[in-house]
């Protein structure tokens, strides 16, 4: 997601592996699997499309996927923004700070599957309704009901920040979520408004790790068309 929520669909600093299959490292080990970390918000709907899309590689790759919270709600706090993406970003709070609470008390994997039940809920049914959305969805994960207060606390925005920050000082802090990072190279998006699948998925991730070992790249944009589609 764009800081504005614009028309842009941008690509900055890109990477990923070989067009044949096996995910191999820019020093040429295809047996190895890659990291990948996705810096997410669960608000954001580019964020949950690239995500999906990195579940279904890691799918058919050899990929160690983890998933950390970028807060567009930190991001955007004392940014002059339109009346509708200041609402947006300050409902955003609460999701986040609850990933983040989970994250913190319960790991990495608690959040991995917190974070798909939050988004299966606000971005493939488009239940806005986060009061409702967040204890079903721990529930759904197998986490504790009282998590869901942390919503409305600040005691983890704190971490929340620090988690932010780390992301932007990967790709700059003019920018948001998506932020990915694959191995030791990070980079902003991949930008989707569906989700690759199949050999597809395997193209983009290939064709953007490609991209990004040129050490002279660092921006694609071009007008998004059309809305989003999760399925």
């Amino acid at each position: 997601m764009t800081n504005d929520l614009g028309d842009a669909v941008v690509i900055h600093r890109c990477i990923l592996p070989s067009m044949e299959g096996k995910l191999p490292s820019m020093e040429g080990n295809s047996d190895r699997a890659s990291a990948v970390t996705a810096y997410v918000d669960p608000s954001c709907p580019f964020a949950w499309i690239t995500s999906r899309w990195l579940v279904e590689v890691a799918r058919m790759r050899p990929v160690d996927l983890r998933f950390e919270v970028m807060s567009l709600a930190v991001i955007n706090e004392h940014r002059d923004l339109e009346p509708w993406y200041r609402e947006f970003n300050d409902r955003a709070w609460g999701p986040a700070r609850v990933c983040t609470a989970a994250s913190a008390e319960h790991g990495p994997t608690a959040l991995a599957s917190l974070y798909a039940a939050l988004g299966r809920r606000i971005h493939d049914e488009g239940d806005k309704d986060f009061d409702a959305v967040v204890p079903a969805a721990l529930a759904e994960a197998g986490l504790p009901a009282d998590l869901a207060g942390a919503a409305h606390r600040s005691d983890v925005d704190p971490r929340m920040r620090a988690s932010t920050a780390r992301a932007q000082q990967l790709v700059g802090e003019d920018l948001g979520t998506p932020t990915v990072v694959v191995d030791d190279v990070a980079f902003f998006g991949p930008v989707l408004t569906s989700i690759p699948r199949g050999e597809e998925a395997l193209r983009v991730f290939d064709g953007a790790r490609l991209l990004a070992s040129c050490g002279a790249f660092s921006e694609l944009k071009r007008v998004r068309a059309g809305g989003l589609s999760f399925a």
